[in-house]
C-alpha cells in the first residue's frame, strides 16, 4: 500500500484517523503501531514477521548495551546490533546483486554458475535499517536513553508515515515524542494540509512528468533525437523531485496529525549554485545521517591530509549510491556526485561564484541531470547510449515529445526558478506554515486541502499511471 493509492486514501487513512481520534490518549500509540503493522503487512505479509522479530531482538540488545558498564562489552553489543540490522539489509537488498556479479566473474573463468533462489526485496528495508542503526548508535553515544517499552521501539521503527520513503527520522530527534506528544486541532489541520500538498505534487506533477519520462527512456536510444533525450532526462529530474518531496510532505503531514514533528527533507534543491549546496537541500535527512554517522567517524574534514578529506567524501557518496539500490549504476551515480563534491573544494565553487547566481544554477542543474541518467537506467551500457544521444544526437522531430509538452515544461521551469530565486523564503513560509494565524486562513487551507484531496482521488481513479519509484530502494 502506498500513500497515493485509493485503498490508502479512501479506506485506510479515514479509518485510522477516526480510530485515533476516538480512543483515549493512553491507547493512541498502540493504535498507531497496529495500523502501521497492517499497513506494512498489506504489501509485504511474508516479511512483517522477520522485521518484527529482528526489531524486538534489537530492542533487548540495545537495552543491555545501555546497562553495560564495561566498554568492551558495550562495543560488542553495539557490533551485535549493527551486525543484525546490516545483515538483514545485506541479505535482502544485496544478496542477488552479489551472486549475479559472482556468477559473471565465474563465467569469465569458465566455472559453472552458482544456483540461487532470488531474494525478494522488502519495501522500505533501507529506511528501516537506517533508523535501527541510529537508535543503537545514539544509545551507545549516550545521546539519549533507550526506550523503556518494546512497543515504543516498534512504534519508532515501524510507524507507517516514514517507513517506506522517509524522511529518515533519527532517534534523538523523536525520542521524547514517542512517549509524550500532543496533537491539537491546529496540528491536525496543518498536517492534513501538508499531506494534501504532497499528494498534489505526486499526482499532478510527478506522475505527468513520469509518464513522459517513461515513454522516452523506454524507447531505443537510436530512435531518439537530441532534444527528446534531454526532455526525458529533464522530465525524470522533475519526476523524482516532486515524487520524493511529495512523499516526504505526506509523511511529515501524517506525523503532524499524530503529534510527531518529523524533520524537513527538501529545500528547493534545483536552485542550488553548486553540488555541495544541492546536497544540503536534497534528501536532507540522508545527508545529515551520512555526515554524522559515517563522514565524521571517518575523520570528516578534520584530517591533516587533503587526500584523506577527498577520500572520505568519495567513500561516503559511493556508499550513498549503493544504499539507493543494488546496481552498479547507483554506485556510478554516487561516485559521480562524490567527484563533483571534490571538484567544488578544489576550484568549482570559486568558478561558480564568479559567473553569477543564474549561470551557477544552470550549470549545477546540468550536472545533476546528467547524474540522473545513471540513476534512472539499470545498466552502464544503457546510460552510455542515452548520454551519447544527449551529447551527440541529431536534431529532428520525434512524435513522442509534443511541442505543447516542451512549451509547458520550459515555462514551468523558468517560472519556478524565477519565483524560488526571487521570493524563495516567502514562498516556503506560505506553503509550509508552522501555525494558523486566523480562522479565515484555517478555513481557506481546509477548503483547499479538501479540493486537492478530492481531485487527486479522481485523477488516480481515472488514470492507470501512478508509479511508486522506491521499490528499488
Amino acid at each position: 500500500m502506498v500513500f497515493s493509492s485509493i485503498p490508502f486514501l479512501l479506506y485506510f487513512l479515514p479509518v485510522f484517523l477516526l480510530v485515533l481520534t476516538l480512543v483515549p490518549k493512553t491507547w493512541k500509540s498502540l493504535v498507531i503501531l497496529i495500523f502501521s503493522l497492517l499497513f506494512y503487512a498489506w504489501g509485504a505479509p511474508r516479511f512483517i514477521f522477520v522485521l518484527v522479530a529482528s526489531t524486538i531482538a534489537d530492542f533487548f540488545i540495545v537495552r543491555q548495551l545501555h546497562r553495560a558498564k564495561d566498554e568492551r562489552r558495550r562495543k560488542a553489543l553495539l557490533l551485535t546490533s549493527l551486525g543484525l540490522n546490516l545483515g538483514l539489509l545485506a541479505y535482502f537488498k544485496y544478496a542477488n546483486f552479489f551472486i549475479d556479479n559472482l556468477n559473471a566473474t565465474l563465467s569469465l573463468w569458465g566455472v559453472s554458475s552458482l544456483s540461487w533462489t532470488e531474494v525478494a526485496l522488502p519495501i522500505g528495508i533501507s529506511f528501516y535499517t537506517f533508523q535501527t542503526l541510529t537508535y543503537s548508535i545514539d544509545v551507545y553515544r549516550r545521546a539519549h536513553a533507550p526506550l523503556e517499552k518494546v512497543s515504543d521501539y516498534l512504534l519508532y521503527i515501524m510507524s507507517f508515515p516514514q517507513m517506506i520513503a522517509g524522511p529518515i527520522v533519527r532517534y534523538q530527534e523523536v525520542a521524547d515524542q514517542i512517549s509524550e506528544r500532543t496533537s491539537r486541532t491546529e496540528d491536525k489541520l496543518l498536517g492534513f494540509y501538508r499531506f494534501t500538498l504532497g499528494l498534489g505534487k505526486k499526482v499532478f506533477i510527478a506522475n505527468v512528468l513520469g509518464k513522459q519520462a517513461d515513454i522516452i527512456f523506454g524507447t531505443d536510444p537510436t530512435l531518439l533525437d537530441l532534444p527528446t533525450a534531454w526532455l526525458g532526462a529533464i522530465a525524470y529530474a522533475g519526476q523524482i523531485y516532486f515524487d520524493f518531496a511529495g512523499y516526504s510532505d505526506m509523511a511529515i503531514g501524517l506525523g503532524r496529525m499524530m503529534g510527531f514533528r518529523f524533520p524537513e527533507n527538501f529545500e528547493s534543491p534545483y536552485i542550488s549554485t553548486s553540488i555541495t549546496e544541492f546536497w544540503r537541500r536534497w534528501h536532507i535527512t540522508l545527508g545529515r545521517w551520512m555526515r554524522d554517522y559515517l563522514y565524521i567517524p571517518l575523520g570528516g574534514s578534520r584530517v591533516s591530509a587533503k587526500w584523506r578529506l577527498y577520500f572520505n567524501l568519495w567513500v561516503v557518496f559511493l556508499l550513498s549510491g549503493l544504499w539507493h539500490g543494488a546496481s552498479w549504476n547507483f554506485v556510478i551515480w554516487g561516485a559521480f556526485h562524490g567527484c563533483f563534491l571534490i571538484l567544488d573544494r578544489l576550484f568549482l565553487t570559486r568558478f561558480l561564484t564568479a559567473v553569477g547566481r543564474w549561470p551557477a544554477v544552470i550549470i549545477t542543474c546540468f550536472i545533476v541531470i546528467i547524474g540522473w541518467v545513471f540513476f534512472r537506467l539499470e545498466t552502464f551500457s544503457e546510460a552510455a547510449s542515452y548520454l551519447g544521444v544527449m551529447f551527440n544526437g541529431s536534431i529532428q522531430s520525434w512524435p513522442g515529445a509534443t511541442g505543447k509538452f516542451w512549451a509547458t515544461l520550459g515555462f514551468s521551469l523558468l517560472a519556478s526558478w524565477g519565483v524560488l530565486t526571487t521570493w524563495g523564503k516567502s514562498v516556503e513560509v506560505y506553503l509550509y506554515p508552522t501555525k494558523l494565524n486566523s480562522l479565515t486562513e484555517a478555513s481557506f487551507r481546509l477548503v483547499l486541502s479538501l479540493l486537492v484531496f478530492a481531485l487527486s482521488c479522481a485523477v488516480i481513479t481515472s488514470q492507470g499511471f501512478n508509479p511508486f519509484i522506491y521499490f528499488r530502494f
